[in-house]
């Protein structure tokens, strides 16, 4: 059973991410150590007591279609109604509208540990903070007011509605149109696949955001509008009133996240309303609605790659209790009699740190970004704000894809660990790589990730913002060398090695682009961003290591580290080659896939 690591997470938010020097220096106003404790610790027995014991029943009853209404498994709505109420919707939400206006990085924090009690339920909240998100930034003054209150309580939920069947992550290939009414709403029509928690019986409404094209709008993604489409529309009083004319038409049948509803959602085809057209309200602009969506999926983005964090140690959690309980083989050096417990066979204890390291450096990434985004809204000096939106906008992808590729990782690794009893569903092992396996793919695949970070990110301020980072990396590596540490072992030669193939990586990439060699860069862009996920892994561990703190496992984060450096680290001379030298042979080999 998963049991919420609240001190690592405490740790590695304070002494890595940099959420102890801001509480230090005031920049987050009166928040203090022993609130964020209080919160964390909260969060961790919700999510061990109320979360983790009903992932079980989601996966394997799955949410399911009733008469035509979503049934999500048994014992979810009242857990959501729970969850809703201890008030953790609003954590980072606006005060006005009932949120408590806490740093991001506490949310993340929390969504950390829902998602490792179940990622199927944790979907759910996710795309409501994403939604509160986006109405608070682009929504109407009058908008706010009618949904803001219940977004952010979590009475109503909120979707987020991009895909179409011939429009995946090609937006530019979107049909859904809007037409104008005279009494200025919109009505929508369209189909709309892959809608995370469409249609569910877990709260009394749900509120769309639906990205939809006006008759007279110009081609591509510059033509697109996004619209606020309510499942039923708010009365006088501010309550569900009249349905709208959307409903969900199927629910798909997926390799995971059996309990989070995956809904074909239809609009506009009559069948509620007294005329055609689901009634919708603008956000934003007309014809701006992508840059609109982008304040959701962004954030949305470090959201999922706490999914890839929540999925690793859910699944490292249940591989060495397994390893410790079973018994195979005598174990080398092995003093007692009968068979071994598997954890104590070298490989096994290999794979296991492997997971563990995986675990910790995809959480300090992910944190580090949550931490950059709180200061950037912090920060009132111009100079310093462009710093931390350059910072964030850098580790966004990196979080993102590093995370989610570790959690499929991690997750598989556990099943190997387990054995055959792995491929068994009864052990639970196996639900974390199907449910682990869709992250990377949504909110932009990783190999989308690797594009923006690459042609994108690179190059904010003519690439001096990345060069400033791997100095930064460059002085925790030299810090790591002059403590004389002898737990920490080879480590600094190691990082020394791991940052000058990420600079070199860099240094060849921007390079590429300013030749006009596009292809060339684009054809290193996934080993790159792998090979920057490797290298501040070892750097975050490092720093955490070096990190002078009186708990009683500074010796096992020294080792950890140090294991991370001497067997993980060499992947990142030959992720180095293959961002320099792969875009050749990718191009002769193209023939072959004729």
């Amino acid at each position: 059973m998963y049991t919420a690591p609240v001190d690592d997470i405490a740790f590695t938010l304070k002494h890595v991410a940099g959420l102890g020097d801001a509480l230090q220096s005031g920049a987050l106003g009166d928040l203090d150590e022993d609130l964020v404790d209080a919160i964390l610790q909260e969060a961790g027995r919700f999510a061990t007591e109320e979360v983790a014991p009903l992932a079980e029943v989601g996966d394997r009853q799955g949410s399911r279609m009733v008469d035509g209404e979503v049934r999500t498994p048994d014992g979810w709505a009242g857990l959501y109604h729970r969850w809703a109420e201890g008030g953790w919707n609003g954590l980072t939400a606006p005060e006005e509208f009932g949120g408590q206006g806490l740093p991001h990085m506490l949310n993340v924090a929390a969504l950390e540990m829902w998602n490792s009690g179940s990622m199927a339920f944790a979907l759910c909240p996710t795309l409501t903070m994403g939604a509160v998100e986006a109405i608070s930034a682009h929504g109407s003054e009058e908008l706010k007011a009618a949904y803001l209150e219940n977004l952010v309580s979590g009475k109503w939920t909120g979707t987020m509605n991009l895909t179409e069947p011939q429009a995946g992550s090609d937006l530019a290939a979107l049909k859904a149109r809007a037409e104008r009414a005279q009494d200025g709403t919109y009505r929508i029509f369209g189909q709309k696949i892959y809608i995370t928690w469409g249609e569910h019986d877990a709260a009394e409404n749900i509120i769309h955001l639906v990205l939809a094209r006006l008759p007279d709008a110009p081609a591509g993604t510059r033509g697109i509008s996004l619209f606020l489409v309510p499942k039923f529309l708010p009365d006088a009083a501010g309550n569900p009133g009249e349905r709208n004319d959307l409903f969900c038409h199927a629910l798909e049948h997926k390799l995971g996240i059996h309990g989070s509803p995956t809904c074909t959602m239809i609009f506009g085809d009559g069948r509620f309303g007294q005329e055609k057209g689901a009634i919708g309200w603008l956000v934003g602009e007309e014809n701006k609605g992508l840059a609109c969506m982008f304040t959701m999926m962004n954030n949305a983005r470090l959201a999922v790659g706490m999914q890839g964090v929540a999925i690793c140690e859910a699944a490292t959690q249940k591989a060495i209790q397994y390893a410790n309980e079973r018994t195979q083989g005598k174990a080398p050096g092995a003093k007692a009699t009968g068979m071994s417990p598997i954890i104590e066979h070298p490989d096994i204890a290999r794979t296991l740190l492997t997971m563990k390291a995986l675990t910790q450096g995809s959480r300090a990434i992910s944190f580090a970004c949550a931490h950059a985004i709180d200061m950037s809204h912090t920060e009132s000096d111009a100079g310093t704000q462009k710093f931390w939106q350059e910072r964030a906008a850098l580790l966004t992808p990196i979080a993102k894809s590093f995370s989610t590729d570790a959690g499929v990782d991690v997750a598989s690794l556990g099943i190997q660990v387990h054995g055959g009893m792995g491929f068994i569903e009864e052990t639970g092992a196996a639900r974390y790589l199907r449910d682990a396996r869709i992250a990377p793919i949504y909110e932009g695949t990783n190999g989308i990730q690797a594009i923006d970070l690459v042609m994108r990110k690179l190059p904010l301020s003519e690439g001096h913002h990345v060069r400033g980072f791997i100095n930064e990396l460059k002085a925790i590596a030299e810090a790591v060398r002059v403590s004389n540490k002898p737990e920490l072992g080879d480590t600094a030669r190691y990082l020394d090695q791991s940052i000058a193939d990420l600079e070199a990586a860099t240094d060849w990439l921007l390079e590429a682009q300013a030749k006009g060699e596009a292809a060339s860069a684009l054809a290193g862009a996934t080993p790159y961003q792998r090979l920057f996920g490797l290298a501040l892994t070892g750097v975050y561990l490092a720093k955490g290591a070096l990190a002078s703190v009186d708990d009683g496992k500074g010796a096992k984060r020294a080792s950890l580290c140090r294991f991370a450096a001497e067997n993980l680290l060499a992947e990142t001379a030959a992720l180095k080659d293959r961002v320099v030298s792969g875009a050749a042979s990718l191009e002769a080999a193209r023939a072959v896939l004729a």
